[in-house]
């Protein structure tokens, strides 16, 4: 699926991602955790080719994507959410959702369609009409992942989802990943809310100062979390 090979990159002549390996497979989800400053949004924007690769590959289904453009990775089958969601706030939600839509028609296989979007996020079908910028940050947390999703990928990738979101809202958050991998959809989560990822990740690698330092399973989740290696990449030391 996603192959993140011994990558390095970064901002001008500053360093930030190091060496960095991880592996998505087929309808998997896989999270990677870690404090801030960690490079995190750095490897998102790495993999949706919006940073560019000074060194290593980033290779889906086979295919090298090094100095493909976003919309060739969108082609791919990669979705993003980046953290501030990027949506067109302006325009109603109705026509950031068509927009996704008419894009998603290009890929082969249509796992989900319009009406499936709103059976997903029921608050949206009063909503279309809306602005976008006039919909609570959850909401818009929603729309954002809805357009994802129209655009029919085979990978969702999910940039701090949990960022400012009640507990109500997070907890939906689980409800939709678990739906998404129903669709065999495989996706990447970028988090600092352990809680989240306990409930949702297959793996899990830890990454700190660019590197990845740490990988478990959900098996290991109650070890993990009594492992000095885990509290050290959050807290130092």
């Amino acid at each position: 699926m996603l192959l993140v090979d011994k990558i390095t990159s970064g901002y001008g002549a500053v360093t930030v991602l190091r060496d960095l390996s991880l592996f998505v497979g087929a309808n998997e989800a896989v999270a990677v955790i870690g404090p801030n400053g960690a490079g995190k949004s750095t490897l998102v924007r790495a993999v949706c080719g919006l940073n560019p690769i000074w060194a290593g590959r980033i290779v889906k289904d086979d295919i090298e994507l090094n100095g493909a453009p976003p919309h060739r990775r969108a082609a791919a089958g990669i979705a993003v959410v980046l953290e501030n969601r990027r949506l067109f706030g302006e325009l109603p939600v109705r026509t950031n959702l068509t927009l996704a839509a008419n894009e998603g028609m290009r890929r082969s296989q249509q796992r989900f369609s319009y009406a499936s979007v709103l059976e997903l996020f029921p608050f949206m079908a009063q909503r279309l009409g809306s602005n976008v910028e006039l919909l609570s940050g959850g909401e818009q947390q929603m729309v954002a992942i809805a357009r994802a999703l129209l655009l029919q990928p085979d990978l969702l990738i999910l940039d701090e989802p949990s960022t400012g979101l009640a507990p109500k809202i997070i907890k939906s958050l689980v409800s939709v990943i678990e739906e998404v991998r129903r669709r065999e959809v495989s996706v990447l989560l970028i988090e600092q809310n352990v809680a989240l990822v306990a409930q949702t990740a297959d793996r899990t690698y830890v990454m700190k100062l660019g590197r990845i330092v740490d990988e478990f399973g959900s098996s290991s989740w109650e070890d993990a979390m009594r492992d000095e290696r885990l509290a050290k990449a959050y807290l130092g030391g």
